[in-house]
């Protein structure tokens, strides 16, 4: 990707935005390759890819979720996001850092908290532990943290930004597969109550990050840093995976949404993520068929406009 431009109602060289500047030609934000949030979405494609397309991902797209594996993996991602904010806190003010803390609009540690109670009961503490993967995740965030805190960036770029973008869509699916209340207990993880306009905020911290004055090594050291932290999240699905086939069969929460996604069955040609690498592909006349023939029906219109919806979130995710 080596541009993105969004439109913008006002002319002009630079506009602010809710204390970032965004560069702009004639009224439109230009992002350039060199930018770093340009460099870290080409840098990052490949290997985002893979993450999606790991077996635990794609079941979850499907609506298959284990209740166990999900707790287990917000188990991981409270680890991972004490680390990274306890880093972040303690390095606010170092220059390559200071322009992205946002810890009213982004930190999730106190939500995750609250997941894990709903979940475990009031003595969740007592009940987790950090997996091997999660440890080396960990691990390498503390360091960084001592060592090179430009490198946070990574991190903070990879997990929020997208908890910001496809996370939404997630939250969607794990609520209607776990039938978990209406109210929000145990998503709280996926709610910003912080941010009004996601899109908004992204755009924000784009701007933070492209403004930093990093140089060409720097960087790269950054996206480098971001490709190890999709496969740290590969690593826990990997483990995960390894989880939920140690589990009986009746411990499966949810069979295939109906009404979220209809009746899957397994078949990945219906998930949305497939949906989706064909519609990118070229794919487009199987998804217009696809469409037509559930819009015949009243079912299928529910799970088109599920479809719809989650092809908007990860969407969001590559146009970040």
């Amino acid at each position: 990707m080596s541009a993105m431009r969004t439109e913008d109602a006002a002319d002009g060289t630079s506009t602010a935005n809710g204390g970032g500047v965004v560069c702009q030609e004639g009224g439109v934000t230009v992002l350039r390759p060199t930018d770093l949030s340009e460099m870290l979405a080409a840098g990052t494609k490949e290997v985002h890819e893979k993450a999606e397309n790991t077996e635990f991902v794609k079941d979850f797209l499907r609506g298959r979720i284990r209740k166990e594996l999900f707790k287990l993996g917000h188990v991981a991602l409270y680890f991972t996001y004490s680390a990274m904010e306890e880093e972040m806190e303690r390095n606010k003010e170092h220059p390559d850092l200071a322009a992205l803390y946002f810890p009213h609009e982004l930190h999730r540690r106190d939500a995750l908290a609250r997941d894990l109670q709903y979940f475990y009961g009031e003595d969740w503490q007592d009940q987790i532990s950090l997996s091997p993967a999660t440890q080396r995740y960990v691990e390498r965030i503390q360091q960084i943290g001592r060592d090179q805190p430009a490198l946070l960036v990574a991190h903070a770029y990879t997990r929020y930004m997208g908890d910001l973008s496809g996370g939404q869509v997630l939250r969607k699916v794990a609520q209607r597969a776990m039938k978990l209340p209406p109210t929000g207990e145990g998503l709280n993880f996926y709610q910003f109550d912080g941010i009004h306009s996601a899109k908004a905020f992204k755009q924000l911290y784009r701007s933070r990050m492209n403004e930093l004055e990093l140089d060409s090594h720097t960087k790269q050291k950054i996206v480098e840093e971001a490709v190890l932290a999709f496969q740290f999240n590969m690593e826990i699905f990997g483990e995960l995976e390894k989880v939920g086939k140690s589990l009986q069969d009746d411990v499966l929460d949810a069979a295939p949404v109906h009404g979220a996604h209809g009746e899957m069955q397994g078949d990945i040609s219906q998930c949305p993520y497939y949906a989706a690498k064909m519609a990118a592909s070229g794919g487009s006349s199987y998804i217009c068929q696809m469409a037509m023939s559930m819009l015949k029906n009243p079912s299928g219109q529910v799970i088109l406009a599920a479809w719809i919806a989650a092809l908007a979130g990860l969407a969001a995710w590559y146009l970040m």
